[in-house]
């Protein structure tokens, strides 16, 4: 394992979120990330937030 940076991606609930140079242990034989636990939390709050910020969208758009 090698510290390095890497980008996060994920598709979810009609979103799509890229993080570019995100901390990670990088598996030298596969390529592989590996968060710390911090990096994770701050991942999921993040996430935690903007589902909450598509879903106030979607009712908003709704209403018209």
């Amino acid at each position: 394992m090698k510290k390095g940076k890497t980008t996060y991606t994920i598709n979810k609930k009609g979103y799509h979120l890229l993080i570019d140079e995100v901390q990670a242990w990088i598996c030298e034989q596969c390529g592989e990330p590996y968060f710390e636990g911090d990096v994770v939390d701050a991942i999921q709050k993040l996430v935690g937030e903007l589902d909450v910020r598509v879903e106030n969208v979607r009712e908003v758009a709704l209403a018209y």
